[in-house]
C-alpha cells in the first residue's frame, strides 16, 4: 500500500502527478497532480491507491474527497497533439500543465514512470510509484476518473465504440466498430492499429487487447 514515506524524504510541499490515458486508441491524454493536506483524512491515508486497483465507485467517492482537501491540477494533451508529437512528449506536456494549473509551485514533484517532465522544482520519478506513494495515488485518481468521464461524454457523442466502456483502449468490440464505423476525429490517428484502418488493412489480432475496462 502506498504511504507518505517518499513525501517525507523529500521534506517541504511535494507534489504527486500521474497521468491516465497513455495506451487508448482514441480520447486525450489527461495527467493530474495533486498536494495532498497536512492533515490526511483517515478515508485517504488508509483508502488511497493505484486507481487501477480500485473499483469505478470507490475511484469516484475518492475523488469527491481530494476536491475537498487537496490542491489539484489537471492538464491534457489533445489527440492531434499526441499525434505530432508523440505519446510521450504529450503526456509529458499534460504533465507540465497539470502542474501548472496547481496555483501554487511545490517544493519537490513524484512523477510516477521512469521520466520526469521539466518542472521549475525538484522532479522525481517513480516507477510504480501509484503503488508507494498516496501522493501519486491520489493524482492516479484524479487523472483517471476525469479521463473516463470525458470518455463517458465522448461515447455519448459517438455511440458504437463502447468507449464508455473501454475508454478507448484497443479491445475487440472497439476494433470491429473501427472497422464497421470507421476513423472518428477523436482517435489517435498515428497509433499503428488506428492508422492501417485509414490505409484500408483489416486489424490483426496481436493489435487488440483483452477486456472492456480500464
Amino acid at each position: 500500500m502506498p504511504d507518505l514515506s517518499l513525501e517525507r524524504e523529500l521534506g517541504g510541499t511535494v507534489v504527486g502527478i500521474d497521468e491516465a490515458g497513455r495506451g487508448p486508441w482514441a480520447g486525450p491524454v489527461i495527467a493530474a497532480a495533486v498536494v495532498l493536506p497536512a492533515d490526511l483524512p483517515a478515508e485517504l491515508s488508509g483508502g488511497l491507491d493505484d486507481s487501477k486497483k480500485l473499483s469505478a465507485p470507490r475511484r469516484e467517492a475518492l475523488f469527491a474527497i481530494l476536491e475537498k482537501c487537496a490542491c489539484i491540477g489537471v492538464g491534457r494533451a489533445e489527440v492531434d497533439e499526441i499525434d505530432r508529437l508523440n505519446i510521450l512528449q504529450a503526456t509529458m506536456a499534460a504533465m507540465v500543465r497539470a502542474f501548472e494549473a496547481l496555483g501554487v509551485t511545490p517544493d519537490a514533484a513524484l512523477i510516477d514512470g521512469n521520466r520526469a517532465p521539466a518542472l521549475p522544482c525538484r522532479a522525481v520519478p517513480v516507477v510504480k510509484g501509484d503503488g508507494r506513494s498516496l501522493s501519486i495515488a491520489a493524482a492516479s485518481i484524479v487523472a483517471k476518473v476525469t479521463r473516463d468521464r470525458e470518455m463517458a461524454a465522448l461515447a455519448r457523442a459517438h455511440p458504437g465504440y463502447g468507449w464508455e466502456r473501454n475508454k478507448g483502449y484497443g479491445t475487440a468490440a472497439h476494433a470491429a466498430a473501427l472497422e464497421r464505423l470507421g476513423v472518428t476525429d477523436h482517435h489517435r490517428k498515428s497509433f499503428k492499429p488506428v492508422f492501417n484502418i485509414l490505409r484500408g488493412q483489416r486489424l490483426q489480432p496481436q493489435h487488440i487487447e483483452s477486456g472492456e475496462s480500464r
